[in-house]
């Protein structure tokens, strides 16, 4: 089997997620954040293609403007930062919508996408999603991720239960689903991540919970 030719993609990893209304919940974002470092400094040691993406909204709104303090990528993050890297900043939710990361991966041969970064319940999933339609395998690693609490009409849910949920659902179609050391022994043996799909999720799903008959 042919080596993935993986590329890193660290999603939005800015202040607003530790300074602001969209703060991490879970995993803690001190923990994630500590695992994008790491998967920073896995990609550099194995010269993995990197691109940080940073979101932007308009002037007035409440997050996410440029030149404010929360726009800005955490220190952690920065610290990392090599000059070969891409630079994206987007404004919808998937990193492809709008920007040429889909054509820089293609100029750099990639076949497989990591996300790191946030969040799992938005941006992390529409770019899951997306890349489906490139043609792209997805890695996502979950300790390097994170979610909200969420709360509105349609109901409430926390973010452990929200983060844990969408791994489930990432790896029965959109992504392979990994730790962060499980990636990085991959990375360094060359390896794929193994990946499941949505009939076996759901026979396994069926089986584990139990199915109503018709």
């Amino acid at each position: 089997m042919t080596a993935p030719r993986r590329a890193l993609i660290v999603i939005d990893g800015q202040q607003e997620y530790f300074e602001g209304v969209l703060k991490i919940q879970y995993p803690p974002r001190t923990e994630s954040l500590a695992n994008i470092v790491t998967a920073l400094e896995v990609a550099a040691a194995q010269d993995l293609p990197v691109a940080i993406v940073q979101h932007e909204m308009p002037e007035g709104s409440p997050a996410f403007v440029k030149g404010t303090p929360t726009f800005d990528l955490h220190p952690d993050i920065e610290a990392q930062l090599q000059p070969s890297w891409k630079r994206v900043v987007k404004q919808y939710s998937s990193v492809f919508a709008g920007t040429d990361v889909a054509d820089w991966l293609k100029s750099e041969n990639v076949d497989t996408v990591t996300i790191v970064g946030y969040m799992t319940n938005n941006c992390d999933l529409a770019s899951s999603a997306d890349a489906e339609a490139l043609d792209l395998n997805v890695e996502i690693l979950s300790d390097a991720t994170g979610a909200i609490n969420l709360a509105n009409e349609a109901g409430t849910v926390s973010a452990e239960q929200l983060h844990k949920a969408l791994m489930v659902l990432y790896h029965s179609n959109f992504a392979a689903v990994a730790t962060t050391p499980d990636w990085t022994e991959a990375v360094k043996s060359g390896s794929a991540l193994p990946s499941n799909n949505l009939v076996v999720s759901a026979a396994q799903g069926n089986e584990a919970v139990g199915a109503p008959s018709a």
